[in-house]
């Protein structure tokens, strides 16, 4: 019988699924993510199989060693920047994350942070609860149109293509974006532009976005030297990995006006906060929920089991990192 080791619950559908082949399933009772000391006693408990495990559980040498019997380990994620993919690869372990799971929820979050600073949302609704509100004025919280504005992409995977159709098609607006790879998709959208440089991109936009993984390359891609680029009037937001952009200087930029705004659904310290930032007006944050629906998270959950599946029943897991 296969072991398999969960550790946080998830939607029903997956441990279902597993339980449905006859794998013993644990899960962890914790309502908050495992410390790694929690994390390796409970792999030396058993000698489990395979592991659904969340993007906040860090899986290094310390996890492998403890785990010499695990062979999968299934990212309840878009993203796998926990992994430590070369020290996997030596030991032949699979490495499998959940690519499709909430494209398009991720891709609407973005645009709610994009209308909610765009349309001073958030300061609205403090302002009327507050009771500061009296009637009609001309001057109170005036915001910034999104039709024929510039929506810069930074990244332009499955998220950011969808990012970019509900501006262009929904908005008419004008997208330029920049990836290391040119995608022909996005391009066939009407006016889209690719631009050979982060740099290109940041100087024209209104509002940017925040599409790339996490990996040595793209840590504090977005620095201080690069926020100066931008527009004093533009937005930022970020739905992609925290730590892209460098939140001390964004904290600064904020603080001085050298840009007008962010909203950010991941940050570089999560779930620590960096100073200030809460602080602050012109800034939305929400608690990394952009994938956060039912749909999403059931099939994030039937995802993640496949590729559990998979493997032991068929020999290789389908979304396959390492």
């Amino acid at each position: 019988m296969k072991k398999v080791f969960i550790t946080r619950r998830i939607p029903q559908n997956g441990i279902n699924m597993l339980r449905d082949k006859g794998y013993e399933v644990d899960i962890s009772s914790n309502e908050s993510p495992l410390t790694q000391e929690e994390f390796i006693t409970f792999l030396k408990s058993k000698p489990y199989d395979g592991v659904l495990c969340m993007l906040s559980d860090r899986i290094d040498a310390k996890v492998f060693d403890a785990a010499p019997s695990v062979r999968i380990f299934s990212n309840y994620a878009i993203g796998f920047d926990n992994f430590d993919i070369v020290e996997a690869k030596k030991r032949g372990v699979y490495l499998t994350n959940t690519p499709h799971g909430g494209v398009d929820r991720v891709a609407e979050h973005t645009w709610a942070l994009i209308l909610a600073l765009t349309c001073r949302i958030v300061e609205g609704d403090t302002y009327t609860r507050e009771g500061k509100y009296t009637g009609f004025d001309p001057m109170l919280l005036q915001g910034m149109k999104v039709s024929g504005k510039v929506l810069g992409l930074i990244g332009a995977g499955r998220i950011g293509t969808e990012v970019a159709r509900i501006g262009a098609s929904g908005f008419g607006m004008r997208v330029a974006y920049y990836d290391i790879v040119r995608n022909e998709k996005i391009e066939e959208l009407q006016n889209v532009t690719y631009w050979p440089t982060i740099e290109d991109v940041l100087k024209q936009s209104d509002i940017v976005s925040i599409h790339v993984p996490l990996i040595a390359s793209t840590r504090h891609l977005i620095d201080a030297e690069r926020l100066k680029l931008m527009k004093e009037s533009s937005f930022i937001v970020n739905t992609s990995r925290g730590a892209v952009i460098d939140e001390t200087a964004l904290v600064e930029a904020l603080k001085t006006g050298a840009i007008m705004g962010a909203g950010l659904d991941v940050f570089e310290y999560e779930p620590g906060l960096t100073s200030g930032l809460t602080d602050l007006k012109n800034v939305i944050v929400t608690p990394h929920i952009a994938s956060s629906t039912a749909e999403a998270r059931q099939d994030m959950a039937r995802m993640s089991a496949t590729n559990i599946i998979e493997l032991f029943e068929n020999g290789r897991p389908i979304d396959v990192i390492q």
